[in-house]
């Protein structure tokens, strides 16, 4: 696939790759925020459901940063590595 693709296109999706890349980073570094600020709590407040919560949020958070990171690995792929 990536032979038939144009050189302008590639340069759009490296672009993109890079945008995702930033996104992924800033999203990253709040994932990392709120697994510290759980660790932070007392244990009492890590069982409560603001620590759940807490948890939660790191977690969708991780997740995202995995979505986003397949997602550039996909792209890159697309574009000829």
């Amino acid at each position: 696939m990536p032979d038939k693709m144009n050189a302008k296109r590639r340069t759009e999706i490296r672009k993109a790759i890079g945008l995702l890349s930033e996104a992924r980073s800033i999203l990253e570094t709040a994932r990392d925020d709120e697994q510290d600020a759980f660790d932070n709590m007392p244990e009492g407040l890590q069982s409560s459901e603001r620590g759940e919560a807490c948890q939660e949020a790191g977690d969708k958070l991780a997740e995202a940063c995995d979505t986003i990171e397949n997602t550039e690995s996909d792209l890159d792929e697309i574009a000829g590595g």
